[in-house]
């Protein structure tokens, strides 16, 4: 099938290591060459700058969807002008207990899009809020 690598670098550099001083601040770098700058959540005293895991999860989940959505249209010869995504995750309890990130579907999207995208596919149901224009309909 295909590998995915992310190199992760952190250094605490000059800082105390205590929880309240340690830097949250890591890079991910990537293989075609690109670098991010990524840090803990704000709530768990990162950088609000900078990216955390729990965004990068929920934009990692939107873009699969719209991929998915995208291949599935053209193998289906719709043409899609664009595509638009607001999604939301939250962090909260999940039905075990444990500090998740979970969500409530905000619209139904077509269920394939759900059950073909290859992140979603390990996931329980989350929300989304998506507008896609089809061949030039709203």
């Amino acid at each position: 099938m295909s590998e995915h690598k992310v190199a992760l670098k952190w250094a605490r550099g000059d800082a105390e290591f205590s929880y309240q001083k340690y830097p949250r601040d890591h890079t991910w770098s990537f293989d075609g060459g690109y670098t991010v700058i990524a840090t803990a959540a704000p709530a768990y005293l990162g950088n609000p700058a900078h990216v955390d895991p729990e965004e990068a999860f929920v934009a990692s989940l939107s873009s699969c969807h719209m991929l998915t959505f995208l291949a599935i249209a053209c193998k289906q010869k719709f043409v899609i002008d664009s595509y638009e995504d607001e999604a939301v995750g939250h962090l909260e309890k999940n039905t075990e207990g444990k500090l998740a990130i979970t969500c409530r579907r905000a619209r139904q999207n077509a269920p394939c899009l759900h059950e073909n995208c290859f992140i979603a596919t390990r996931l329980e149901p989350w929300c989304r809020n998506s507008k896609w224009l089809l061949m030039g309909a709203t």
